[in-house]
């Protein structure tokens, strides 16, 4: 009987170790996870910098990321990531990188014809990934380099697809393209677009 006893609580481990193996995915073990985990955490830093330096709008714009974050929380669990986990994509929020666009964006490094184009821009946020806000609407981009009114060209290198968009709202990343507008670039399956070419093209 304690033979028996050891075999079944053996058996119980056995089962409980499989059972965690096959959990939650996250970030650094998927690059859907680790996409869905950037936007969420560039989402929570806007709603931080809001509530560090509120202004008469900075109510709204935090409901309206809080439901954002919700939507991607459901993303999340869908794609079998770790829901509410979250990153900060260092790459994409480094203020550094945007002050001189010209300097660090020479015609050379444009992107070849095919991407919607020639370069009629300046490049711009070098060196950042891409993902998407979860907000949704027509294709447009939020940002935390451009007011407002700038349009951004942003190319995925991986398929070579393009989309100019708008910026319409601020964020916590040099871009973060809204769903409608991240659909039009991205890669079946993937919420993170690691080989990006972002350009000023109004």
């Amino acid at each position: 009987m304690v033979g028996a006893a050891a075999v079944a609580g053996g058996g119980a481990f056995v089962m409980a170790s499989t059972s965690n193996a096959a959990g939650p995915q996250s970030a650094a073990d998927s690059t859907v996870c680790q996409g869905l985990a950037t936007a969420l955490g560039n989402n929570q830093k806007f709603i931080d910098g809001q509530r560090a330096d509120p202004d008469a709008q900075s109510e709204a714009r935090i409901a309206n990321r809080e439901a954002v974050i919700a939507e991607i929380e459901r993303k999340q669990e869908a794609s079998g990531c770790v829901v509410g986990e979250s990153a900060q994509d260092s790459r994409a929020t480094q203020p550094a990188e945007a002050a001189q666009p010209a300097q660090s964006a020479p015609a050379s490094q444009a992107p070849a014809a095919g991407n919607g184009g020639a370069a009629t821009g300046q490049q711009v946020c070098n060196g950042s990934t891409v993902t998407l806000s979860g907000e949704g609407g027509a294709p447009a981009a939020s940002s935390n380099q451009f007011p407002a009114g700038t349009k951004l060209k942003v190319t995925n290198l991986d398929n070579d697809k393009s989309t100019t968009v708008e910026v319409t709202s601020v964020s916590g990343s040099c871009v973060l393209l809204n769903n409608a507008a991240f659909e039009q670039v991205r890669e079946p399956g993937k919420f993170l677009i690691r080989r990006a070419v972002i350009e000023k093209v109004g």
